[in-house]
């Protein structure tokens, strides 16, 4: 099962990632690919798989990755190897993803593997908050890139399986880890059929 985790930068989705994999036994991450910076705190291959423009450019030339897109100036992709691997090991993927992405993903994936989509919420001038408070210190440049995406993000809603606001982490990822013990007991009981 692959549960896909969205919402604009600074909604919560890698924390709460990273809440899931630890509280749930069966739960894994899926780093993307990109070409950005490493900042601090991340971690080759946990957090994302860095490669340079160029690397990730050859890797859409070779056909290597289900999906990817130009977020904030620079590339995210899923690779199709490694998402394969970690669904034949039978184990429940979470990948934060932006809204681009999850329409792909579904789209190419959506008949072959049980697909939960969940979107989280935040308001406005409580994103902006975060952002401005966030480690890596971005810019106001950067924090005003991050909110102009607030609106198109939140018009893509309507394709996901649930949305949550994220306004308590702990309430937040006790809802979703329902959802998943609920989506995961469902799809077991669907294949037994």
């Amino acid at each position: 099962m692959l549960v896909l985790l969205s919402g604009v930068s600074g909604a919560g989705k890698d924390t709460i990632k990273h809440e899931l994999i630890k509280r749930m036994e069966n739960v894994e991450s899926l780093p993307s690919y990109t070409d950005r910076p490493q900042r601090e705190g991340d971690i080759p291959g946990k957090t994302y798989n860095f490669v340079t423009k160029e690397e990730f450019e050859s890797m859409i030339k070779r056909g290597e990755l289900y999906e990817y897109s130009i977020h904030h100036d620079h590339y995210y992709g899923t690779s199709k190897k490694l998402l394969n691997e970690k669904i034949q090991s039978g184990k429940i993927i979470v990948k934060d993803i932006e809204v681009n992405g999850v329409e792909n993903l579904t789209k190419i994936l959506g008949n072959e593997i049980k697909i939960v989509t969940i979107f989280l919420r935040v308001p406005k001038e409580e994103l902006r908050k975060r952002l401005e408070e966030r480690i890596d210190n971005p810019s106001e440049e950067e924090i005003n890139l991050r909110l102009a995406r607030f609106d198109f993000e939140e018009s893509k809603i309507l394709m996901y399986d649930y949305v949550l606001k994220n306004n308590n982490l702990e309430k937040t990822v006790n809802i979703i880890m329902n959802i998943i013990k609920n989506e995961y007991d469902l799809n077991k009981t669907e294949a037994e059929f």
